[in-house]
């Protein structure tokens, strides 16, 4: 039997296809391997928002080609955006590539793995499905999803911002049937899935294409001082209408989360059902990308500083115990010292517990290529340190606070250094020992002790703690959120 090796570059969209190209694989007959020296077949997912990532492709496919010397019948597959991206000139540039693959072509990859082990030559499939928008479920039968799992409610972005090439890698956007979506979430939860994190590029854009939800509570409303009524319709959405539903057909399901949202998608309808839903987990991730209304109008971002923070703060006034976490690019064209500062003094005063930082990189065919790349790499650097130094000490305080508490965990498995791990509500990781193998179940866990960007803690419950000789050491803290923090959410 054949095998096959998947690696994944990038944000959870790419985790999300990567978990379906194994079950496509798994089921057309090939077996599973996460060592690339044991596969027949190797598929880079990769990802193009940021100009490291293509990078990491390359110096993959490097040590690629050493591998390929000892082992001739390998074959290379390019997936996900750089495959989009690049196309053919991937062929032409890499000569161990096999085959490129476009994110909306996945459901092929098997006939065409089988078509070049029949003699076929390197092939490219490319495009978007704009006719027929179709998407990839879990398929749990086929390896188990674990008690976490993501669900695609949309694709592609149609809000342009001046910096991201995810409007040219994924396409416009596209959405999937409600009850598409609904049926896959119950299947999930049938199998035992207890978490589901509904996924897009612009998550809270969206709209049913078979037109069946029924308007959600809110909907329509326009409380905002810094929103026009016109605007603030213009934002509204579906997707209060679908978190609604989806916790109605799944009521077993113990969290649900969704990422990415875009800030003016964040209507009144949204923040009611947080207030409503106990499902959802008291987390957010809202990208902001900067706290200048100079630079956010570079960036094409389509909301301003006093919009966030009307719409953020709404949120976290209305749901007791919510937390934020954010995206920043620090460096864009134009981007003044005193524009530097704005981010600053709105990421010391949103209180993010957590941020992904960036430096502004040129993308192909973005809008900012016309802008040019006026600051320099030092200065990126410097400003990049400094948006992490405040970033980093919110983080601190948040976790030294959480001491002393019992915090309800969602164990998704055995931890790298021993015992377990897991999740709040509000997305903090929790390493702890236990007794037995508690994984998937939401368990209280008394905090003991921060890390630099996770927590340690002890069950609640005596007879779930291990003897005491039997406990793990002290974990040395998880990555820290810096440059080199692997890319979770998309840049929206």
């Amino acid at each position: 039997m054949s095998r096959f090796c998947v690696v994944t570059f990038g944000c959870q969209m790419n985790q999300h296809d990567s978990l379906r190209i194994g079950e496509l694989m798994r089921e057309a007959g090939y077996a599973q391997t996460d060592t690339a020296a044991q596969a027949d077949l190797i598929v880079l997912n990769t990802c193009s928002v940021r100009a490291k990532a293509e990078q990491k492709l390359r110096s993959e496919l490097g040590r690629l080609v050493r591998l390929r010397r000892a082992n001739p019948g390998l074959r290379i597959c390019v997936a996900g955006c750089v495959a989009e991206q690049e196309g053919e000139r991937l062929l032409a540039r890499s000569l161990g590539v096999d085959l490129v693959l476009g994110p909306d072509n996945i459901r092929k990859l098997p006939g065409l793995v089988a078509a070049l082990e029949r003699g076929g030559g390197p092939r490219v499939q490319t495009g978007f499905d704009l006719d027929a928008p179709q998407f990839l479920s879990a398929r749990p039968e086929l390896g188990g999803s674990g008690p976490c799992a993501y669900v695609t409610v949309m694709k592609g972005c149609d809000e342009r911002c001046a910096f991201c090439i995810v409007p040219r890698t994924r396409g416009p956007e596209r959405y999937r049937p409600s009850g598409e979506v609904l049926e896959e979430v119950a299947r999930l939860v049938d199998a035992g899935v207890r978490e589901i994190t509904l996924l897009g590029q612009t998550v809270n854009s969206y709209h049913d294409p078979s037109a069946v939800l029924p308007p959600a509570p809110g909907a329509g409303e326009s409380p905002w001082v810094h929103t026009p009524g016109v605007r603030t319709r213009a934002d509204e959405s579906e997707f209060p209408a679908l978190l609604r539903a989806v916790a109605a057909r799944a009521p077993r399901l113990a969290r649900l989360r969704y990422t990415a949202p875009h800030p003016r998608h964040l209507t009144a309808s949204l923040i009611r059902a947080h207030q409503e839903l106990s499902v959802l987990a008291a987390h957010v991730h809202l990208p902001v990308q900067s706290g200048s209304d100079v630079v956010l109008k570079r960036m094409v971002r389509r909301h301003t500083v006093a919009e966030y923070r009307e719409r953020a703060a709404a949120l976290v006034d209305a749901v007791p115990g919510l937390v934020l976490t954010t995206d920043v690019i620090v460096g864009f064209p134009g981007e003044s010292s005193e524009d530097f500062e704005q981010t600053l003094a709105l990421v010391r005063e949103m209180g993010f517990v957590g941020l992904f930082g960036f430096k502004y990189s040129p993308r192909p065919e973005t809008p900012a290529l016309r802008l040019g790349d006026d600051v320099s790499e030092r200065e990126k650097s410097r400003r990049l340190s400094a948006v992490f130094e405040v970033s980093n000490a919110i983080r601190q305080a948040h976790l030294r606070g959480l001491v002393g508490t019992i915090q309800p965990v969602l164990v998704e498995g055995a931890g790298e250094q021993g015992g377990y791990t897991g999740r709040t509500g509000r997305n903090e990781i929790v390493h702890f020992p236990c007794a037995d193998d508690p994984t998937g179940e939401i368990l209280d866990v008394r905090i003991i002790e921060p890390y630099k960007n996770s927590l340690a803690g002890m069950p609640e419950d005596p007879a779930r703690r291990p003897p005491r000789g039997d406990a793990p050491e002290p974990l040395d803290d998880a990555k820290p959120q810096t440059g080199g923090a692997r890319r979770m959410l998309p840049v929206v």
